[in-house]
């Protein structure tokens, strides 16, 4: 397997559509491992070193955001591309707070998955191979180590789901500086999402609840109508 290709794990119980996505990717000299149940595919993401996992929601055994509410829970930090026939604001935000990165309603084109799987690869390659992008993050006493994903406050550490630490990080690299929903849906989960949704609020106020709770000094507050902002007063 050469450098630009992918390693993926293919959670789909539909038959015809899980050999039509590795016929593409097999095609595009990528290696995939198909399974269909949920059970054996949480079995096989967790065992397997895989680049990318693509999850159906409506799965026999495990249903599919079950299986991504347990990776996150046992720290697993693929990322995952949720494959369903469901299209309201409400399910997509619900696959989204599950952990999951990117969201693509059936029916789709092989080829928006491709591009798909391809930014998500380009974005985990970016974070885990720039020295740059591994430099401790602070501000105050919040320190976030990228490279070890550990988080600390006034030296006490901090446990924070990959979702949440993704945004922290982003909030970090801007201290200061206002971010609206739309930056953040964007940037935090690279996906182009109806900024009306609060799937960032949710998001904001879990992290808030671990960084700021039983600490004197503020550091992540609200600016209504505008945005969020992680400054130290």
């Amino acid at each position: 397997m050469d450098a630009s290709s992918m390693k993926l794990l293919l959670i789909e119980d539909d038959q015809k559509i899980s050999a039509y996505i590795a016929q593409g990717f097999q095609e595009s000299g990528d290696v995939i491992d198909t399974l269909f149940d949920g059970n054996d595919g949480l079995a096989m993401a967790l065992e397997g070193d895989y680049d990318l996992l693509i999850i159906d929601v409506m799965l026999p055994g495990k249903d599919g955001l079950s299986v991504i509410e347990e990776l996150r829970a046992r720290g697993l930090s693929t990322p995952v591309i949720i494959l369903s026939a469901k299209r309201s604001v409400e399910d997509r935000v619900r696959g989204l707070e599950t952990g999951s990165d990117d969201y693509l309603t059936k029916p789709f084109s092989f080829t928006e998955l491709q591009a798909r799987a391809q930014a998500l690869l380009r974005r985990s390659q970016l974070l885990s191979g720039s020295d740059a992008r591994l430099t401790k993050l602070q501000l105050a006493d919040l320190e976030l180590d990228p490279y070890r994903k550990t988080v600390t406050r006034n030296n006490q550490p901090i446990h924070l789901q990959p979702r949440e630490f993704q945004l922290l990080e982003y909030l970090l690299r801007h201290p200061g500086r206002v971010l609206s929903k739309t930056l953040i849906l964007e940037h935090v989960w690279e996906f182009n999402f109806d900024p009306q949704t609060n799937v960032v609020d949710v998001l904001v106020c879990r992290l808030r609840s671990k960084i700021d709770k039983g600490f004197r000094m503020k550091l992540l507050h609200t600016l209504r109508g505008v945005g969020y902002v992680l400054k130290a007063d």
